[in-house]
């Protein structure tokens, strides 16, 4: 007898279908009649679960016959959600907003700028006008010609009053003076006097009281004016003496004028 091997039947290779997978095992899980879940990886990162009820194995035949057909309900219900939810388009997750843009507030292209610090003033400049300077340099050389040529005019003295008296020629008149920056009358006289080492009262009164009357006068003794005396002068010869006269003008060597009232002398 021969024996023939009988060849087995092959499923033809086949495109995975996940829907025929769902069916299959929801199908068995309702054959089982225990409580399944089905969970179904689909392309698109998608996973569904359905909860099947339990439900008791039958115990006859007819419960069997109820049972085939719930399950191929079952099958058919499940077939189409799956096909439903394949359908579904892809849950796509939303951007995330945008921030409100909000408007500043302040103040902006503004630039803080440190308060400068005030200027020291100027200290007040002393200008001396042309007109000025000119004319006290030229009454300064004035004053100093003068001087200089009327003492070189004043002949020599055998007395050294007269000699001393001639030093200070041109030195202006100033009431109450008494120095060689300004002399009066008798301020001449006492301040040459002292020169030489005499010292004599400080008005003309008072050293016409002091002095020794004389009629023949010698160069260097005084010569007063008045009674008393209002004016005095220092003889220096030949009809000449040297005197401070008033304001305005300086010490003179000029000619002896009217209203002599005498001589007086110290010794000298």
């Amino acid at each position: 007898m021969a024996d023939h091997t009988r060849a087995g039947r092959h499923r033809s290779a086949s495109r995975y279908n996940p829907v025929a997978e769902i069916s299959s095992i929801v199908k068995s899980a309702g054959e089982t009649g225990v409580r399944a879940s089905a969970v179904l990886a689909a392309s698109g990162g998608l996973v569904a679960a359905f909860a099947l009820p339990a439900q008791a194995a039958p115990s006859t035949r007819a419960g069997a016959a109820e049972s085939q057909a719930s399950s191929a309900a079952t099958d058919a219900a499940t077939q189409a959600s799956v096909r439903a939810i394949l359908a579904a388009p892809a849950v796509v997750a939303p951007q995330a907003a945008t921030p409100a843009q909000t408007d500043t507030v302040g103040v902006s292209g503004v630039k803080a700028v440190a308060k400068p610090k005030p200027k020291p003033k100027p200290k007040p400049k002393v200008t001396v006008s042309a007109a000025v300077a000119t004319r006290s340099s030229t009454t300064t050389a004035s004053r100093s010609t003068t001087r200089t040529t009327t003492t070189s005019s004043v002949p020599s003295s055998v007395s050294g009053i007269v000699n001393i008296a001639k030093q200070y020629i041109g030195v202006p008149y100033v009431y109450g003076g008494s120095s060689p920056s300004g002399f009066d009358c008798s301020g001449l006289t006492q301040y040459v006097y002292g020169q030489a080492g005499i010292s004599i009262p400080r008005t003309a009164s008072a050293q016409q009281a002091a002095a020794v009357r004389v009629s023949n006068p010698q160069p260097g003794d005084l010569v007063f004016f008045g009674y008393p005396a209002w004016h005095v002068g220092i003889y220096a010869g030949n009809g000449m003496m040297i005197d401070s006269p008033k304001p305005g003008m300086s010490v003179s060597y000029r000619s002896i004028f009217s209203g002599v009232a005498g001589y007086g002398r110290f010794a000298h």
